[in-house]
């Protein structure tokens, strides 16, 4: 279903497109008749093109589902083209595309190459207008390369004049159809009858695995296996994931003293393989009267937002790939594009008022495990120069802004949780990689522990350590060893302590596991260095991190991934600082999850632990928008009934101005681990001083049962 409601008459149009377009593509794959340079490319790209569209023809006849097998035949083949052993000559690699075709040719075209394969979407999806859009702009490119040559010669007669075409060409594309790639993802968030993934989940024999690859994602041993172990477990321990997930979903409505029942709709996220937990989900919503909605992750430029996948996932074929065309909008980013797209959302939400504002916010389900990435930069990658930055934030915060009014930030909630792949019990034997599944059991066995701890038990601990701090101005936190930690985390006024407090105590609600109490820190006397030997963010490694804090902003930082010191400053700017100039502290919090640390030292799987569960195993620093970003004004609640008055901070505020001046829209934990900790202390007034960690142990009296996962810990080092 297209965003526009396609009916019967329109798609016969764009199938007719669709098939002329097809059809010149087979011509110009026997003939490219362009110049010998872009031969080996147009040929390339055509013959993907054609491939996709007997998988079309296939899936269109039911070819697949007698044929089960040819499905999981043609998924490798899909994305043999991008896969590491594959990359290095692949024109969807922008170095090997810049060395055959010249830098500005092969900017473009690999651009029009990654582009051209979202068309794995668009068939499987049967989003025809997609794919028939798609189809002809490469023949439309074939088209101006072929025009460009020069008579009687096999070179083109003005290269310069020939690439400004080309590059014309994309960018009218990408800014005519801002009104179908941009509202075609609103729709999928807040329409439940978009229902390719639901049908999927709820209608699959889910015994058979089979039914994995009719999604189109790229299927490995970690879908498998991970589908095939749910298959093992019996129903209740199914039912007991699934209601964790749906039950924190449902508190944090109640938490947020939410209108549950005004929503209609559930945004749902999972990795494929999990579809036996979803399945449970779903009807668990339906009880709530909620309608899941479900898409895949952002396949066009427009959509992409770094190299991160938000949605409906299988495997990465080759997180270089991602990383490469992570700032491929690069190509078109200019203030009249950006003007485009923030009106062609305004258009698209008003559209679809009724359902934007019953929707209720994503259910989402992180997966982790796999082998940690370090990415390598390479400057023939599309990427932002310094105005390009500066708009992108903009658009950004103005795109935000508009989901915030039609789908109220202060009515909606949200809820994260966590499951292991096959990935983390894999090792080397003989160069190749081999699960131990036994070991993946077990360790998934752990984590479903962690995740279902006695949510009662832990409120009380950290009722006291919230009193604790409501007594204080501040904290003080040190590292120990070789951690350089010295920072100063200021807190905002206390007026009422008995109704009031500034910290959150954090059950297992919209953020599982439980296992953390939070606050935003006051900005003013927020000053010092956060310092973390190795931290992964966002799937994406950061080596001795180190972030200077002045009042609470970011003053500089530093990292040791690259050995040229602008490679670490770009790395951090976008990864961390996402363009912008510097970013306030947004969230303190100290984690109290001693068994997720016990767990990942025991398996030696600290580095690859999602931060939703690092950030739950030491105190943690989030550099960006505060927790409460866009429901400030929304009154929050612990458990014993105290009001959280801590949601804004000397940024944020600015909200009443200028709302582009108060968010970032982004909001990254970076967690210092209980071994790298030395001290975290509060300080007030009257010489008040109270030490709640010392040397990685908790020493407040009433927080001591949380030091009885750590006796004994003899586990390997955390990062391991």
């Amino acid at each position: 279903m297209s965003e526009r409601q396609i009916g019967a008459p329109e798609r016969a149009i764009l199938k007719e497109r669709y098939d002329l377009a097809m059809g010149r593509v087979r011509e110009i794959e026997q003939e490219p008749e362009v110049p010998a340079c872009f031969v080996s490319y147009v040929r390339r790209n055509a013959r993907f093109l054609m491939q996709m569209d007997e998988i079309r023809a296939r899936l269109e006849d039911g070819y697949y589902e007698t044929h089960p097998e040819a499905l999981v035949q043609c998924n490798r083949e899909m994305y043999e083209d991008i896969l590491p052993q594959n990359y290095r000559e692949s024109f969807c690699n922008p170095v090997y595309a810049c060395e055959k075709l010249g830098e500005t040719f092969g900017k473009l075209l690999c651009f029009l190459s990654a582009q051209e394969r979202g068309l794995i979407a668009y068939v499987f999806e049967d989003r025809m207008e997609e794919a028939a859009i798609h189809v002809e702009l490469f023949v439309q490119i074939c088209g101006i390369l072929r025009l460009g040559r020069a008579q009687g010669s096999d070179e083109l007669e003005d290269p310069e004049k020939t690439a400004a075409s080309v590059k014309d060409a994309l960018y009218w594309f990408e800014s005519d159809y801002a009104d179908v790639i941009g509202p075609r993802r609103i729709r999928e968030m807040i329409d439940p009858d978009c229902r390719f993934f639901t049908d999927i989940v709820m209608n699959s024999d889910l015994d058979d695995v089979q039914y994995l690859y009719r999604y189109g994602e790229y299927i490995t041993q970690n879908e498998i296996l991970t589908a095939r172990y749910l298959n093992s477990l019996p129903q209740e321990e199914i039912d007991r994931m699934a209601d964790t997930w749906t039950e924190g979903y449902r508190m944090g409505f109640v938490y947020g003293r939410k209108p549950l029942e005004k929503k209609r709709t559930v945004n749902l996220i999972y990795h494929v393989g999990f579809e036996r937990i979803v399945r449970r989900a779903i009807q668990n919503f339906e009880k709530m009267n909620l309608r899941p909605t479900i898409y895949r992750y952002a396949v066009s430029a427009q959509t992409i937002r770094g190299a991160y996948r938000s949605g409906v996932t299988g495997a990465v074929p080759n997180p270089q790939y991602d990383y490469d065309h992570r700032e491929d909008a690069a190509l078109m980013l200019d203030a009249r594009f950006a003007e485009r797209r923030v009106e062609a959302a305004r258009c698209a939400y008003e559209e679809m008022k009724q359902l934007a504002n019953e929707h209720g916010g994503p259910a989402v389900m992180e997966t982790f495990g796999e082998d940690p990435f370090e990415p390598v930069s390479v400057p023939q990658a599309w990427s932002y120069d310094d105005r390009q930055q500066k708009t992108e934030v903009k658009m950004r915060s103005r795109l935000m802004q508009l989901s915030n009014q039609y789908i109220i930030g202060s009515e909606r909630s949200f809820t994260i949780i966590s499951w292991p792949l096959p990935d983390i019990a894999s090792h080397e034997e003989d160069g190749e990689k081999q699960i131990d599944e036994a070991l993946y059991k077990e360790i998934f066995h752990e984590i479903l522990k962690v995740n279902t701890l006695d949510v009662p038990k832990y409120t009380k601990i950290q009722e006291a350590l919230i009193d604790a701090l409501n007594k204080g101005t501040k904290a003080r936190i040190l590292g120990c060893g070789q951690n350089k930690t010295d920072l100063t985390v200021s807190f905002c006024e206390l007026k009422d302590p008995q109704k009031e407090t500034i910290f959150e105590n954090c059950g297992a609600d919209v953020n599982i596991p439980v296992g953390e109490v939070f606050t935003s820190p006051r900005l003013k006397g927020t000053s010092g260095i956060l310092h973390v030997s190795q931290v992964y963010l966002e799937g994406l490694n950061f080596k001795d991190l180190e972030i200077y804090f002045q009042d609470g902003m970011i003053r500089s930082a530093s990292c040791r991934n690259f050995d040229d010191p602008k490679e670490n400053e770009a790395y951090i700017r976008e990864n961390i600082l996402f363009h912008h100039d510097t970013l306030p502290m947004g969230e303190f919090a100290i984690g109290t999850n001693t068994t997720a640390y016990t767990a990942a030292r025991r398996f030696g799987i600290a580095s690859r632990l999602p931060i939703l569960i690092a950030e739950k195993t030491g105190p943690h620093f989030a550099v960006g928008d505060t927790c409460y970003s866009w429901e400030e004004d929304s009154e929050i609640f612990n458990p014993d009934g105290k009001v959280i008055v801590a949601k804004d901070n000397e940024v944020s505020i600015l909200r009443r101005e200028d709302p582009e001046k108060a968010y970032f829209g982004c909001h990254t934990d970076i967690t210092i681990p209980y071994e790298e900790l030395g001290l975290i202390e509060v300080l007030g007034e009257n010489g008040y001083r109270q030490e709640l960690i010392r040397d990685g142990r908790f020493v407040l009296p009433g927080t001591e049962e949380l030091n009885d996962p750590l006796a004994g810990d003899t586990g390997t080092p955390w990062r391991s």
